[in-house]
Order: C-alpha cells, then structure tokens, then sequence
C-alpha cells in the first residue's frame, strides 16, 4: 500500500503523514513541487524520529511519478463519485491526494482508476489532508487484512476493556 501526495503544500501535514506511514507500514510518495522546502523544520517536527521509519520516494514531477507508478491509482478527492465504505481496497493500491488548496488538475482526476469520496454532513466538504490520509489509510489496511503488527483481541461477551482486563493484568504483576 503506497501513499502519494500530489504536490502537498503545507511541511506540518506531510510529517504527520510520514509519521502515519511509519507507524502503518505504507510507503509515501511526494509528488513536486511542494509548498516549503524539504529541509523545512515543520516536516520534521510533525514527523518527528518517525520519519527514518517510512520509505519515502520523491517525484519531481507528475510525469515522472506517473510513469514508475505501479498498482491501481485511488484518488481522494471531495468530487469522488464512490463513498469510501464503497470501494474494494487492493494491497497494491495507491492512495493518492491532492494539494490541501486546490486538490488535483483535471488530466489527474482523470488519470485514476477509482476516484473515492470520504462521506461527511453536510454543508462541510473536507477535513485536513493527514486526517483524511490516516482514515483512508486504516480503512485499506482493514480490507486488506494488512494491520501492522500484533492484533488487540476483542474483549469477550460481557466484559470490558478497562476494567476486568486492566485488573487482572494488575494483579499478575
């Protein structure tokens, strides 16, 4: 599962996605020109140390990223004709978003093979780009079955976690 932001524009959203990717194991691919310099503390700060921990690719262009990109292309965008709990995610998926201003250029959105919309009341149309790529992200990883790392059990029938759980874990200390 990659990641592709699409000429990003703000250094604080990219470094919480890095941060995101890291955490879920899914690549990043950064689509230039982008709104701040690479160097800029901001990714760094959203990103924190997690960054070392995501494989990151730079494209200097659309083009050149168009032409290495493998897998189905799967944009998120607020003109989405297909709700997000519509779509059939595929591990080989790239999610790909737009410019936090003004989303993607027309040969783009035309460009991609789904084009999916996340549901939200109205009259409100989008939330902030590392929010949406962390909702999308979680819910092509549960599809897919490729939650990183152990899985939390459910509690059983009955019992709740917090309580019971936390309780007995205590006492076995």
């Amino acid at each position: 599962m990659r990641i592709a932001l699409f000429q990003p524009e703000i250094a604080g959203n990219v470094g919480a996605i890095l941060r995101t990717a890291a955490c879920l194991g899914a690549a990043v691919d950064l689509i230039e020109p982008m709104g701040f310099a690479w160097d800029d503390k901001r990714v760094a700060r959203a990103g924190m140390d997690y960054i070392d921990h995501v494989a990151i690719a730079r494209h200097p262009d659309w083009a050149t990223f168009e032409r290495q990109a493998t897998g189905r292309l799967v944009l998120l965008t607020t003109k989405g004709a297909t709700p997000l709990h519509a779509i059939a995610f595929r591990p080989d998926d790239v999610l790909l978003f737009g410019q936090e201003g003004a989303g993607v250029p027309d040969a783009v959105h035309t460009r991609a093979e789904a084009r999916v919309v996340i549901p939200m009341r109205a009259p409100l149309r989008s939330l902030n780009l590392a929010t949406s790529v962390a909702i999308v992200l979680a819910e092509a990883l549960r599809q897919t079955g490729e939650w990183p790392g152990p899985v939390i059990p459910s509690p059983a029938p009955g019992e709740e976690f917090g309580s019971s759980t936390l309780s007995r874990s205590a006492t076995a200390r």
